[in-house]
């Protein structure tokens, strides 16, 4: 018999995503989910007949490799009212499967063996293996419990000649931080002169808080020109397995990135595409929103009063982080699990996205569930 086929893996220290983890788990215990992010209530049934109806029509081929040509103008038309920056449809904007691979794309496109990335740590799990896979070398900054801001003394330390991308994301996942005005001047003023390009993760752009305002670096004249904007239609329109996301980027850098993008998925889902153009072109405002959300985070930390779980403060996205220091000493991990099979309720550890630094005691937990389900897992969480 043949010998066994020899693997020497290019990650070998990644396991399975902790979010399927949880999920699994919490499916065979019969747990109430806060872990993954997504909603447990439908999106707009107009949104699920437009898809039907432009099936129906025939929109069923390879839409263009770098989106259909309406969402991209309807993009464009959108960026520029909210943000006043101006991008070419043609040139300056790409559909991707996903914002997930709109971050493999830019880190591919970009990265190469021996250049560093700067991110900021607690950060989104696809970045580090992305940057990973394509040689790179992580540089992690620390963003520390409870405000989680920048310090962008740290930040300097950690730029050097070798940096070649670095990495934001506002709103904030896990944390809820987000980025205010103040951060983009001093971001901006850190990268004058280099050859960094930034890769903003904004995909939950539209799901702010306490009347703050998204400061998408695309405001910005002088980060513009370095920087691809990534976001997603699935948390705007509660359709996350639809996969339809976005990068905007100057020319010079789309370029690049398309060079990949043709080879990863070359085109995504046409008729969703149509869809999202007709909502993206009817939606000026995105107010409602995130009144919603506000509304749902504030539903249940009023349904947490009197546990003993501590809210960290959450300015966007729709993850809530809770401090269970008052509960338990056990690392966060060990406690999710615990929670889930002896209480019920899935959540996720913050160690799942953390490399340089040990975890606090906290636990993220989503709050994009009906009402229903965000006071059956809040009772649960009392009773701790």
């Amino acid at each position: 018999m043949d010998a066994p086929v020899r693997i020497d893996s290019r990650l070998p220290d990644v396991g399975v995503s902790i979010f399927a983890v949880m999920t699994r788990l919490a499916n065979e215990h019969g747990a109430i989910n806060l872990s993954q992010g997504f909603p447990d209530f439908h999106c707009d049934p107009a949104l699920v007949a437009s898809v039907h109806r432009y099936m129906e029509a025939g929109d069923n081929q390879y839409a263009p490799m770098p989106g259909v040509l309406g969402l991209r103008e309807a993009l464009a038309e959108k960026i520029a009212h909210l943000y006043q920056a101006d991008y070419d449809p043609v040139t300056e904007i790409t559909v991707t499967a996903g914002a997930t691979e709109a971050l493999f794309d830019i880190i591919s496109a970009f990265v190469r063996p021996g250049d560093e990335v700067v991110l900021f740590e607690p950060c989104y799990d696809a970045y580090v293996p992305v940057v990973r896979l394509n040689g790179g070398t992580p540089r992690f900054v620390t963003l520390r419990a409870p405000g989680y801001r920048i310090d962008w003394s740290e930040v300097r330390r950690a730029l050097s000649p070798r940096t070649r991308l670095l990495i934001v994301n506002s709103p904030h996942n896990p944390t809820g931080a987000v980025l205010d005005a103040a951060d983009v001047a001093e971001l901006a003023a850190l990268l004058d002169g280099t050859n960094v390009v930034v890769l903003s993760d904004e995909v939950y752009e539209h799901i702010i808080f306490d009347g703050r305002r998204h400061e998408s670096l695309a405001r910005h004249a002088g980060l513009r020109q370095r920087t691809c904007v990534v976001s997603s239609f699935g948390k705007t329109y509660h359709t996350t397995g639809w996969k339809i996301g976005y990068v905007a980027a100057p020319q010079a850098l789309t370029a690049e990135i398309q060079r990949v993008h043709q080879f990863v998925t070359f085109a995504t889902n046409t008729p969703i595409q149509m869809a999202y153009t007709d909502v993206t072109r009817a939606r000026t405002s995105y107010d409602d929103l995130a009144a919603f959300y506000e509304a749902k985070r504030d539903r249940f930390l009023e349904l947490l009063a009197g546990s003993k779980f501590a809210p960290v403060p959450c300015h966007g996205t729709y993850f809530q982080i809770l401090d269970y220091s008052a509960v338990s000493d056990e690392a966060d991990a060990a406690f999710a699990r615990r929670l889930l099979l002896e209480h019920g309720v899935a959540s996720i550890p913050t160690s799942a996205f953390l490399y340089t630094s040990e975890a606090p005691r906290v636990l993220r937990f989503c709050f994009a569930k009906k009402d229903e389900t965000l006071e059956r897992a809040a009772e649960r969480l009392r009773a701790v």
